[in-house]
């Protein structure tokens, strides 16, 4: 599949998007990179300002199973993995499938979820399978996350652990829109629902090759080595406890590629990764002391004013 047809093709589920979504092209383009690069993306905002609704129209403009699983305390790991079932009649165990059999799973308010339940998304994020009672049982690709959590809320919410946030590729704020663009929600929304007629533009195993062919674009090792010094510079400030990962620097040049490929382009700039540093490292810090985004943001920030980004004109 060559480049243009990427760009093409993810160009047309983004303005799909755009029917429901005002206002927030950033915002759709960073979940569909996040969607591209075979990653997951975490949704962080206070409620009522999109985060369901993007999930939902994202899944809508492609054309394959979709699940929304609404996390709560009594929610049972179970619930999300399946479970073998006896039947008395034969004598034999049935395998249910649980929630996350889909190809887009929306888990909503995941942070309502106990700690356990949570845990029992590391594995079919991180490895594409679900393991139940010893047998494994690959999940059919296309395979996306996309959970949201509202920050303010915390009675009877449980914070995801750090295994679990490094399972996102990116965290995104929605945000609140702009004067006119909160009146054009009132005229889009007030009569009827345009999610409701939304249809997909893209199939299932399209996105698969869409997702396979973003490997052609080029990560030149200046590219790569700028990756890693930034991922290292967050381990070296005094203020962090835990900086970035190998993993956190992988999903930085996994999704450089594919914002790449959504650009057009067959090569990997700086100007990719500075884009989008910030959602891919901000919440895989853990800082000394007070843990806010805002401060872990700031880091980010000061990451990407010091450390030197290759200046080479290597991509032409």
């Amino acid at each position: 599949m060559q480049l243009a047809e990427i760009r093409e093709k993810m160009l047309a589920v983004k303005q799909n998007i755009e029917k429901v979504m005002i206002g927030k092209s950033k915002e759709i383009e960073l979940a569909l990179a996040a969607l591209l690069s075979q990653g997951h993306a975490l949704l962080e905002d206070v409620p009522g300002t999109g985060k369901t609704m993007l999930s939902k129209s994202l899944a809508r403009s492609i054309d394959c199973q979709f699940k929304r699983v609404q996390f709560t305390p009594d929610l049972l790991p179970s619930d999300l993995t399946g479970l073998n079932v006896y039947s008395p009649k034969t004598g034999d165990f049935t395998f249910r499938p649980g929630g996350l059999f889909t190809n887009v799973l929306l888990a909503d308010e995941i942070n309502r979820a106990t700690p356990r339940t949570q845990s029992g998304l590391l594995e079919c994020m991180e490895e594409y399978q679900i393991s139940v009672d010893g047998v494994t049982y690959p999940l059919k690709p296309p395979f996306f996350v996309i959970a949201t959590q509202n920050p303010i809320e915390t009675q009877g919410t449980f914070p995801l652990p750090e295994a679990q946030l490094d399972r996102f590729i990116i965290q995104l704020k929605i945000g609140y829109p702009t004067t006119q663009g909160g009146i054009d929600v009132i005229n889009r929304f007030i009569n009827d629902s345009p999610l409701e007629t939304l249809n997909p533009v893209i199939s299932g195993g399209e996105l698969v090759n869409l997702q396979q062919s973003i490997h052609a674009v080029t990560l030149h090792h200046d590219i790569a080595g700028y990756i890693v010094d930034l991922a290292e510079a967050t381990r070296a400030r005094k203020s962090v406890e835990l900086g970035v990962s190998p993993r956190g620097a992988l999903a930085l040049a996994k999704i450089s590629q594919a914002r790449a490929a959504m650009e057009g382009r067959d090569y990997v700039t700086p100007e990719d990764v500075k884009y989008l540093a910030p959602y891919v490292f901000t919440h895989r810090l853990i800082l000394r002391g007070l843990n806010n985004r805002a401060q872990k943001a700031a880091v980010v920030e000061e990451v990407l004013a010091t450390v030197k980004a290759p200046t080479e004109d290597f991509y032409k």
